[in-house]
């Protein structure tokens, strides 16, 4: 038996509950499927968007400014989402109302973008295809740590990044699936998305709206323990701007293990972000020797990118079921700090290696590091937030996702454009020097639940 405090603010009340129930492998299963969905629509926005602008006319150092709406939009969208889903509860449950109303927006979305007459629809509909995926994220990990026991959250995170990986394994891939085994052309004329590209896109939608609707529908959530007391709260203190206030109170009283993981990842993500922005234009020009988007080979670089994006995300679904084990072993801490250096080498080997090929090798460090980034970071943060704030707690952390998003997306065309030369390869270079940063920042984080 626990005591809990059972609504946050000023109401408080101890009540007796029983210990959350350990969950079998299928129901951890079923509760983490709709990420396949989710990384459907993410990594075919991390694989392709970047090809589309260019496309429609984007230069290189346009780009990053272009991207600089999907992680904004994030930075507004989960906290509120967060606070919402703490604070909701029909016939759906709490959290997964929301995981429904992104899945269908984004679905729309990715049927809508590769279909862009011009450069700024393809910018706007990036824009809202990010704020629908945060729609369905944030809520996904308030689930994990709702649901599960603390000895079980970091299999559960997991498991959530087994199916990220899966996911993004096959929808990173698929632009190369349709043109090497069906035929179908990967290029078009100037100015137009090649016909490779707008079938992945609709494949990506109907996964997303399909995974996401098992886990809202084979999924159950702990009602509030007083229904009364809950509709009571919040009647109490509705309004938009009692919203505000929590959050921004919230960001302030943020316990001391969640500031600590807040430098590793701002750095984890710099990296990330400068990977899936400028993978696309390191490789074209330096493997294959493109610089007209328009050209055979850089479609072929392009679709290769699909490939490499596709190895990552498939090791790292083979090793997040590999983490935890390593992790019980030694620490979560140093399983993180081990996999973010692996990464930060693995971005700088882009440099040094010619062959498309051996670039496969690289991804698979890199598929460490993402595998460690979508896990530890949450399995550690989750014992140190307090439950009735959950969602809103998770919604915050995820300004640390994005704010070095929109750092990299305001300084890395203007460093690559002024200093660089605009070669997109020193993004990457830059990104292995932030990724080392963060391993060195895991040190200095306490992990207590």
């Amino acid at each position: 038996m626990v005591l809990i405090d059972n609504f946050p603010g000023t109401f408080t009340r101890n009540l007796t509950i029983m210990k959350k129930p350990q969950l079998n492998f299928w129901q951890i299963w079923n509760m983490s499927f709709g990420f396949l969905g989710i990384q459907f629509g993410f990594a075919l926005q991390n694989a392709n968007v970047s090809r589309i602008f260019e496309t429609l006319g984007a230069s290189i150092d346009a780009i990053p400014i272009l991207w600089i709406a999907a992680p904004t939009t994030g930075l507004i969208i989960q906290p509120i989402i967060g606070y919402l889903s703490d604070r909701t509860w029909n016939k759906l449950g709490r959290r997964r109302p929301y995981f429904l109303i992104g899945a269908i927006l984004a679905s729309l979305a990715l049927i809508i973008m590769p279909n862009s007459p011009a450069l700024w629809v393809a910018a706007g509909m990036l824009w809202i295809l990010d704020a629908s995926i945060n729609i369905s994220m944030e809520p996904f990990r308030a689930l994990v740590a709702d649901i599960l026991p603390s000895e079980q959250r970091t299999t559960g995170f997991a498991v959530q990044s087994f199916f990220i990986g899966l996911g993004a394994i096959v929808a990173s891939a698929l632009p190369y699936i349709f043109t090497n085994w069906f035929n179908i052309a990967n290029t078009a004329p100037k100015g137009e998305i090649p016909l490779s590209v707008q079938y992945s896109f609709y494949i990506g939608a109907l996964a997303f709206i399909g995974a996401v609707s098992w886990t809202v529908f084979r999924t159950k959530e702990y009602p509030p323990e007083n229904i009364a007391e809950f509709e009571k709260y919040k009647q109490e203190n509705k309004g938009l701007l009692h919203g505000f206030g929590d959050i921004i109170k919230s960001f302030g009283s943020m316990p001391k293990t969640m500031i600590q993981l807040a430098v590793v990842q701002y750095f984890s993500w710099f990296a990330l972000f400068a990977m899936w922005i400028y993978t696309t234009g390191a490789v074209t020009r330096h493997i294959y020797g493109a610089t007209d988007a328009a050209s055979a080979q850089y479609n072929q670089g392009a679709d290769w990118v699909g490939v490499l994006f596709a190895v990552y995300n498939g090791f790292a679904a083979i090793t997040a079921f590999l983490l935890p084990l390593i992790a019980k072993y030694t620490s979560r801490k140093t399983v993180h700090m081990i996999s973010l250096f692996i990464g930060g080498i693995s971005l700088f080997s882009f440099s040094i290696i010619k062959s498309p090929e051996l670039l496969l090798l690289s991804e698979l460090g890199i598929g460490l590091a993402w595998a460690s980034i979508l896990s530890m970071p949450y399995a550690i943060l989750a014992g140190a937030l307090p439950a009735n704030k959950m969602g809103v707690y998770m919604g915050i952390f995820n300004f640390f996702i994005v704010i070095p998003q929109i750092t990299a997306a305001g300084i890395l065309g203007w460093l690559i454009h002024h200093y660089f030369g605009n070669d997109p390869m020193f993004a990457l270079i830059i990104g292995g020097i932030s990724m080392f940063i963060a391993g060195i920042a895991v040190m200095f984080v306490q992990d207590k639940d």
